[in-house]
C-alpha cells in the first residue's frame, strides 16, 4: 500500500478511536467510518483535515458534515443489510457512502 494511502488509513483508524470515545457505540458504523475515505470527499486543499471531527466545506454554501454527526445518524438509523435509504440534500456524498458501506440500498436527491 502506497505510503499516501496507509496515512489516510491511520487518520481514519485514529477518527474510529475517537467517536467511540465519543459514545458511538455500533460496531458496524465505526467499522463503516473507518472504511470511507472521507480524503476523496472534499477538496484536496482541504484533505489534511478531512479527517479532523469538523464540518468542511465543499463549495456552493454547502459543507461535508463532520465525522461525529455522520456516525451519530448513521447509529440512530439502525442500518440494516438492504434497508432502503433516501437521502434528500446529499452534499459530497460521503453520508450515502457510509450508509453503502453498512449494506443499505442508498437513494439520493442533489440540487
Amino acid at each position: 500500500m502506497p505510503s499516501e494511502e496507509r496515512k489516510y488509513e491511520r487518520r481514519r483508524e485514529h477518527l474510529a478511536d475517537s467517536l467511540r470515545e465519543k459514545g458511538i457505540s455500533d460496531p458496524s458504523v465505526v467499522r463503516a467510518i473507518s472504511r470511507v475515505p472521507r480524503h476523496l470527499f472534499v477538496d484536496p486543499a482541504l484533505r489534511s483535515r478531512a479527517y479532523w471531527d469538523e464540518a468542511l466545506p465543499i463549495g456552493r454554501g454547502q459543507t461535508i458534515s463532520q465525522p461525529f454527526t455522520v456516525a451519530y445518524q448513521s447509529m440512530m438509523l439502525d442500518i440494516r443489510p438492504g434497508d432502503k435509504v433516501l437521502e434528500i440534500g446529499t452534499g459530497s456524498g460521503y453520508q450515502s457512502a457510509v450508509l453503502l458501506e453498512l449494506g443499505a440500498d442508498v437513494y439520493t436527491i442533489e440540487r
